[in-house]
């Protein structure tokens, strides 16, 4: 048991310098300040000075608490050094594993706050909401909560790993494929967003991609499940003595090659009678770009014929206060007993690009226009927006024409929206006459 040289009076009253408690442990004062000095020869040999603390001198009862407390710190030094172990070593491996503690502690209260869920909700609120329609923005959320499992949605995002998130989403597309693919897209931008702020490495939203379509090769998404172009003037004829909003919206729909959500939620403010126009603006395009619709005359009928039902929407719900909703449309595809075989997409845009293509040979450029495609070259974009509005018209008027039995399903049909042929071979030079 070590000797012990001071008391409590003399650690409160003593001047600069240093002194003895015995074996090692000193108080040490000078320049105003003192402290509990414990020195010692290392195992390896060092000499060594290790600090344990500053003693309280403002009593008597006070400078005897902390000379017990250095006593029994230095004695605790003394019980490594005869183990082997070098106090300030150990001192120091104490201090960064509790720095090591505290940073897991920290980071799991990160990780708790940075679940797929959080992160998908803050991205939706900074991003999503200010720039979409309140209805999709509603619905990109909503198709994360809806179809993602609570045990991965509820998940620390830089913990989930690109098989279970495979596992998930492989689910929802084997049984909504479209809604599928929009969760799949979703997930990829929410784990970038996660990866630029450092929140997670690696976007397993985007790893999943090719997963997804692998051993799927020569089989149609469901987006793309469309009747055969030919077989349309025959729907249409039908379509056409089914009463009713929905059946006129899906006759209208398909006469503009647009798209689902467009045709349910066309306002009457954006529609030109007069010019025979439909401007959809840049917020209700997938695009994010304006889109004129050049509208054919069955077209320009069914507006005329919808005049004055809703002073806002141009196919009103039965309740008249908001849009028919999708299920409308595929109501009209199913009594028509075709809704196994398309979608309203599918019928509206793939049955009319593939009759534009095949039947009327149109040009790429009008076709993707007349289907508001982005063109990726900006400077073409630009200069097809503006010049081919003569040629979508009369595609759109002759898909009109073709869905309503009065063209035929050939390459017959003229137009300045065809694309070139190779031009016709000069025919053989007659033989010379033989000489008399």
């Amino acid at each position: 048991m070590a000797k012990h040289l001071l008391s409590a009076r003399e650690v409160q009253v003593s001047s600069d310098g240093d002194h003895l408690d015995g074996e090692g442990l000193l108080l040490h004062i000078g320049a105003g300040r003192a402290n509990w000095v414990f020195r010692y020869t290392s195992p390896g040999g060092r000499r060594r000075e290790l600090g344990l603390g500053r003693p309280d001198r403002t009593s008597i009862a006070a400078a005897g608490t902390c000379l017990a407390d250095a006593r029994e710190g230095a004695d605790a030094a003394r019980r490594l050094l005869r183990a082997g172990r070098d106090p300030i070593d150990e001192k120091h491996a104490a201090r960064a594993a509790a720095k090591a503690a505290e940073a897991e502690r920290k980071a799991g209260i990160k990780r708790e706050r940075t679940t797929l869920a959080r992160v998908a909700r803050a991205y939706h609120e900074q991003v999503v909401e200010p720039n979409r329609t309140t209805i999709h923005s509603r619905e990109w959320i909503a198709s994360l909560e809806r179809h993602i499992p609570k045990s991965l949605w509820h998940k620390p995002i830089d913990q989930i790993e690109a098989p279970e998130l495979l596992a998930a989403v492989a689910g929802v597309v084997a049984k909504y494929p479209e809604t599928g693919r929009r969760v799949r897209q979703r997930l990829e931008v929410i784990f970038d967003h996660a990866e630029f702020h450092k929140l997670c490495t690696g976007n397993p939203g985007r790893a999943i991609r090719r997963k997804l379509t692998e051993g799927k090769r020569g089989r149609d998404h469901e987006k793309y499940r469309a009747l055969d172009y030919r077989e349309v003037p025959e729907f249409v004829r039908r379509l056409r003595a089914v009463e009713g909003t929905s059946a006129r919206a899906l006759e209208f729909g398909l006469l503009a090659a647009a798209r689902t959500g467009e045709i349910l939620r066309a306002r009457w403010s954006e529609v030109d009678l007069d010019r025979r126009v439909w401007t959809l603006p840049p917020e209700r395009m997938k695009g994010r770009e304006q889109h004129v619709v050049h509208l054919p005359d069955r077209a320009v009928e069914i507006l005329e014929e919808h005049r004055g039902q809703h002073s806002v929407y141009v196919f009103p719900s039965p309740a008249k206060s908001k849009p028919m909703s999708t299920m409308a449309l595929l109501m009209v595809l199913r009594r028509l007993g075709v809704g196994e075989r398309t979608t309203a997409h599918g019928l509206c845009r793939a049955s009319f690009a593939t009759w534009a293509y095949e039947a009327a040979g149109a040009r790429g450029e009008i076709v993707e226009a007349c289907l508001a495609h982005k063109e990726a070259d900006r400077v073409k974009a630009a200069y097809d927006r503006s010049q081919h509005h003569a040629a979508r018209r009369r595609l759109l008027q002759a898909w009109a024409d073709f869905v309503n039995g009065k063209a035929p399903a050939s390459n017959l049909i003229e137009g300045d929206f065809r694309a070139p042929r190779e031009p016709a071979p000069l025919p053989a030079p007659y033989p010379a006459a033989p000489a008399r």
